[in-house]
């Protein structure tokens, strides 16, 4: 064994409550909380991690499973991908089932844990954008009690985790309403997302919601074509669009994630105008899967 191995299993917490894990944290301010732990140990065992404790959350049994709250689902950041992969979780919220189901080979999804998907803020996590189309929260536990921030802060660093500081609880509205996710990968079969998708209908707003992931270092969201889209649909009648407007669609979400590059500035001396620059062919190809991606999720949830 190491010597980094030997200190390193001196300094690990094993708490079973979250104010257990709090005061823990609080305790070792450099310790990392792991749950799964399938990025951060592999973070460690590629040597780009060297955390000076760990908190382990796995005893947590409060955080393990879900409840329901005010129209909403509360789901513990411990949930596995292998739990929300199962059917009467997938009644629930089909399109985060959807995600679990993909997030990798059964070791990974026997693990790996919904709040080590959020706070690892990998962009190819494949329920980030899951969440954001959703508008999901997140619900924290810390030294000063709890708070709630939307995940899109959390992922983009408006609101990180506070030092002691553990993500408890997600909150995701009940919209009980179609929604389907979709990804691209490298490979046949499990594996890190090229490009992924996430599609919910809002019949009570007569809304569309549509988050890309895997493209950029956050879910994006596409406003515009969200709103154009949601024009179109008749929310009183069967909720179809013609193959022409799902293909459209498809397009401008894609066309909004992976924009065209902007033209050189001109040099203001009056000669030949700058060149338009084109798009590199492997982003040609990412568009191409965005698009076909978004149409195919917005077409099975209006099926």
């Amino acid at each position: 064994m190491s010597t980094y191995a030997r200190q390193a299993a001196r300094n690990v917490a094993l708490p079973t409550s979250l104010d257990e894990a709090v005061a823990a944290l609080a305790a070792a301010p450099t310790a990392v909380p792991v749950a799964g732990g399938t990025d951060l140990m592999a973070a460690v065992n590629s040597g780009l991690l060297r955390p000076a404790g760990l908190v382990g959350l796995g005893r947590i049994s409060e955080i393990r499973g879900w409840q329901y709250a005010d129209g909403a689902a509360l789901l513990g950041a411990g949930l596995t991908h292998a739990r929300m992969g199962r059917p009467d979780f997938a009644a629930l919220i089909p399109a985060l089932a959807a995600a679990a189901r993909a997030a990798g080979p059964p070791q990974i999804r026997n693990a790996g844990t919904l709040g080590g998907n959020i706070a690892g803020a990998a962009p190819t996590g494949d329920s980030l954008p899951v969440l954001a189309a959703l508008e999901a929260s997140v619900l924290v536990a810390g030294p000063d009690g709890n708070r709630e921030l939307p995940v899109s802060h959390l992922l983009t660093g408006m609101d990180p985790l506070r030092p002691g500081e553990v993500l408890a609880y997600v909150r995701v509205p009940l919209l009980h309403a179609p929604q389907t996710f979709l990804k691209a990968t490298g490979r046949t079969g499990p594996g890190r997302a090229i490009a992924s998708v996430a599609v919910v209908l809002d019949p009570a707003r007569r809304g569309v919601r549509c988050a890309v992931g895997a493209v950029a270092p956050v879910p994006l969201r596409p406003l515009e074509a969200e709103r154009w889209v949601a024009g179109l649909i008749d929310w009183d009648g069967e909720r179809t669009l013609a193959p022409e407007a799902l293909t459209a669609f498809g397009e401008y979400v894609a066309a909004a994630c992976i924009p065209d590059p902007l033209p050189a500035a001109d040099d203001g001396m009056g000669g030949t105008p700058p060149a338009v620059p084109e798009l590199p062919p492997a982003a040609v190809q990412l568009r191409r899967t965005v698009a076909a991606l978004a149409r195919r999720a917005l077409g099975r949830a209006l099926a």
